[in-house]
């Protein structure tokens, strides 16, 4: 989610014309729908309201200087690659893989790449 909010305030900020980011919109309403699924069936809806003031904080943050929204573009892909890892990690220790396939690691893997 992190890194989709970073490109689409990346694209915003930069002037990029509607058609090259606008698939990001979507994917991130869809991100912050399957989180609050998470949160409410998990019991933790309480921590709903964190993650709303997070992601609108970070939202205008990006963009108070030039610089912060060019590095949190570059750290997007450091980002990416630290978050699998910890997901191959915990896979690892619980030695089940659940329902991620071969191939859906394989186009995550590439993606990232």
């Amino acid at each position: 989610l992190f890194s989709f909010l970073v490109f689409l305030r990346y694209q915003i900020y930069y002037g990029y014309p509607l058609q090259t980011y606008l698939e990001y919109p979507i994917i991130i309403a869809q991100d912050v729908i399957l989180l609050l699924f998470i949160l409410r069936f998990s019991g933790n809806m309480k921590q709903a309201l964190f993650y709303a003031v997070t992601f609108w904080g970070g939202w205008y943050m990006l963009t108070l200087r030039k610089w912060i929204i060019d590095l949190a573009m570059n750290l997007c892909t450091l980002i990416s690659a630290a978050s699998k890892l910890a997901q191959l990690r915990c896979l690892w220790q619980t030695k089940d893989s659940g329902q991620a396939s071969a191939l859906t690691w394989s186009m995550s893997a590439y993606t990232c790449a």
